[in-house]
């Protein structure tokens, strides 16, 4: 008894075998299934790793209530700003040359200043 049971449980087992091979010869389920999941999967995954990376952002950015507060009472339009450069006057001005790196800073502007007091104007 046990035997047959046994014996009639193989069968199935192959006759199920039987019916599943023909869709595993079938390249569409063997190649284009798994791609498909890799595709959509991996479109899901990025969706949740750029998320988290907008989040963190998000937390980085915040800045502190006083200074926002102080930001948003101290508005400077571009025209307020144009309105100031119009206003002023750009003809006498003198081109300074800016020490080069290997110069010394403070002497050369040193220099330069007696060279501005120095000329006549």
């Amino acid at each position: 008894m046990r035997g047959l049971m046994q014996e009639a449980a193989a069968r199935s087992w192959r006759r199920g075998l039987e019916r599943l091979r023909p869709l595993a010869k079938n390249k569409t389920l063997r190649y284009g299934v798994p791609m498909m999941l890799l595709i959509i999967g991996g479109s899901f995954g990025l969706r949740e790793f750029t998320q988290i990376r907008y989040d963190a952002q998000k937390l980085h950015s915040k800045i502190d209530p006083a200074l926002e507060e102080r930001i948003k009472k101290n508005k400077i339009s571009l025209e307020s700003e144009y309105e100031k450069l119009k206003s002023s006057d750009f003809g006498d001005w003198k081109n300074i040359r800016g020490p080069r790196p290997w110069e010394d800073s403070k002497s050369f502007q040193e220099q330069q200043q007696q060279v501005l007091h120095s000329k006549p104007s």
